[in-house]
């Protein structure tokens, strides 16, 4: 009788993946907050616009550098993948689950997507009293009008509810499944089966990783800068 190999730490999310995770999230909150608190909050809450703008900009770049499981091509599976993923006919050797699951994927890639409107709109809103994001002389009225509709509505709700869905499947992973997912997002590893192939994480990868966040940081100053 064959018995089933002990799992080992494999290192899945390298160190600037799980930097960049951790300081999105506290920008989310500090952005929906400050927003809710309003008056001089506004200044804090368009710091953190540019502070997630410099973010998805790296993100965006790591994803297509970064270890293993943070590139895009790690984890985002086609349709026909999805879909034999959904019927459970996906095949061990593909490791649909060491890093983010076909599911979880389309999840990430939804919320990056609403954050990174919610900041272009912020870019361009002009709620008319005494915020105007630093790109909104460069659009017309009607657009800079209808972002900034979006950022403070539609947008905002659709980014807490999204926020909402990924602290679920936490959850779900964690009660039912008896996977944690927060601890590996700190320490980098999880418990694996022998053979899965492992993230870089070291000197040179983190180092890149520092060039392309002060790039990115560069350009979010540099478009802060263009406001009034």
């Amino acid at each position: 009788m064959s018995s089933t190999p002990a799992e080992v730490p494999v290192r899945v999310w390298d160190l600037p993946t799980r930097v960049f995770h951790w300081i999105l999230a506290a920008s989310i909150v500090g952005s929906i907050v400050s927003a809710k608190v309003g008056g001089n909050a506004m200044v804090l809450h368009f710091r953190l616009g540019y502070l997630a703008l410099a973010l998805l900009l790296f993100r965006v770049l790591w994803g297509l550098v970064g270890g293993r499981w943070s590139r895009f091509g790690g984890f985002v599976r086609g349709p026909a993948t999805v879909w034999r993923y959904l019927r459970g006919r996906h095949r061990p050797e593909e490791h649909l689950e060491v890093g983010h699951s076909p599911l979880a994927a389309l999840s990430v890639l939804a919320l990056l997507a609403v954050i990174g409107l919610q900041v272009a709109s912020g870019l361009v809103a002009d709620d008319e009293i005494a915020n105007v994001g630093p790109l909104n002389r460069y659009v017309s009225g009607a657009l800079a009008s209808w972002m900034t509709g979006w950022h403070k509505s539609w947008g905002q709700w659709l980014l807490i509810a999204l926020v909402v869905l990924h602290l679920g499947a936490i959850a779900y992973h964690r009660l039912v499944r008896g996977r944690g997912l927060i601890v590996p997002m700190i320490r980098g590893d999880k418990r694996l089966p022998p053979g899965v192939p492992a993230s870089q994480d070291g000197l040179p990868q983190r180092l890149l990783a520092l060039v392309l966040a002060a790039l990115c940081a560069a350009v979010a100053f540099w478009i802060a800068s263009l406001g009034p």
